[in-house]
């Protein structure tokens, strides 16, 4: 997945990414939802030093992973918003092959989080490969896959 082959076929982007995922108490990390089609999702963020998972060398590198989880997450709730439904909870079942070329990332740069979808099950499970890139389209920060779960329901 592209930018551009993303951007052409959506509308009401860029938006904010909050009201399209089930993340409460300070736990969505991304902030803007930069793209999204059938194939997949691009989001935005900025490395911040008030972030909840900042450290003193910057945002450590494990995070990615939640990025691209909330990036896939926005990309649901974007689709489920296009139906009038409201965004559904989903779960993180792994991660293979995540690699970060730095083990952090320095504050006040944004991120670009890109995920493409391989796959989603009749079960609820998908399939996603993604990376992370500073937002000039310099070299990737990181890459890797996920698998995660949406049920048709969870008990609260």
């Amino acid at each position: 997945m592209t930018t551009s082959s993303v951007s052409q076929r959506t509308s009401a982007l860029p938006c904010p990414i909050a009201a399209l995922i089930p993340h409460a108490r300070g736990m969505c990390l991304l902030r803007t939802l930069v793209a999204a089609d059938d194939r997949g999702a691009i989001a935005e963020t900025v490395t911040r030093r008030d972030d909840l998972f900042a450290e003193a060398a910057g945002i450590p590198a494990w995070i990615g992973i939640e990025w691209l989880a909330q990036t896939v997450a926005a990309w649901a709730g974007y689709q489920a918003s296009a139906r009038g439904e409201a965004p559904a909870p989903g779960l993180l079942l792994g991660s293979r092959r995540y690699r970060s070329h730095l083990p952090h990332w320095p504050f006040d740069r944004t991120v670009r989080v890109i995920a493409s979808i391989d796959f989603v099950a009749d079960n609820g499970v998908t399939q996603v490969n993604g990376e992370l890139r500073w937002a000039d389209g310099s070299k990737p920060l990181a890459e890797g896959s996920l698998t995660l779960y949406r049920p048709d329901s969870l008990p609260i």
